[in-house]
């Protein structure tokens, strides 16, 4: 996956996510809503780390003079893991 595919997944989960942020207001009294909303934000969160870290694999292979078309998304448990 291209930087610039890489990073239009980037901007399409982080609009995916402002509109889930602002449909909650609007869903406070459905709790059902409120739920899988809560839901799809997690998954939200983890694929946007999977992605930063991909795109921070390829900057870095690049940067090393490395082929960057060799990083590879990493699974959930291993990005999750990672300190702040």
């Amino acid at each position: 996956m291209a930087d610039e595919s890489v990073t239009q997944r980037i901007e399409s989960l982080v609009a995916e996510e402002h509109a889930l942020r602002s449909r909650e207001e609007g869903d406070a009294s459905d709790v059902d809503a409120l739920t899988a909303d809560k839901s799809r934000l997690d998954a939200i969160q983890v694929e946007l780390d999977q992605c930063w870290d991909l795109l921070r694999q390829r900057r870095a292979r690049r940067a090393a003079g490395t082929d960057p078309d060799t990083a590879e998304a990493r699974d959930a448990d291993t990005v999750e893991g990672f300190l702040q």
